[in-house]
């Protein structure tokens, strides 16, 4: 895989972004952002007004910015519908494993020193590369 549109500057812009939505979350209601968590509290609890708030925002920014024409649409034709539901269900089954997805582990638990998340975070990135070098989905 060849990077051929390094954008440091974008980069730092949007993990501000998302690390400082997170600290606001945290800071505001005491909950982390841990998608997984998130949306699996929606049906369960009391507080799910936030909860949709939250996923809602995470679907119609990208829509609006893609609708824009601000940022373009990446460019899945060359990825088949079964990889794409197999990666799918994957991520589904890992984060049940790792108790929390990459968000809440890499981003809110590394962020407070939990040594669980650290470890968790590692595994997922060390699976996702296992993953793509043995089956040859990088190139």
């Amino acid at each position: 895989m060849t990077i051929v549109n390094f954008t440091p500057w974008t980069a730092l812009i949007g993990g501000a972004c998302i690390g400082g939505g997170a600290l606001l979350l945290l800071l505001g209601t005491g909950k982390i952002a841990g998608i997984s968590g998130i949306v699996s509290g929606i049906g369960a609890r009391a507080d799910k007004g936030w909860r949709w708030a939250f996923v809602l925002g995470l679907v119609l920014v990208p829509t609006v910015l893609f609708g824009s024409g601000q940022i373009a649409i990446p460019e899945l034709a060359s990825v088949s519908a079964l990889k794409l539901a197999l990666a799918g269900v994957l991520v589904g089954i890992g984060t049940r494993l790792g108790n929390g997805c990459t968000s809440g582990h890499g981003i809110c638990g590394i962020g407070r020193f939990s040594w669980r998340s650290i470890v968790a975070t590692l595994v997922f990135m060390a699976t996702g590369i296992a993953t793509v070098t043995v089956l040859g989905w990088g190139a």
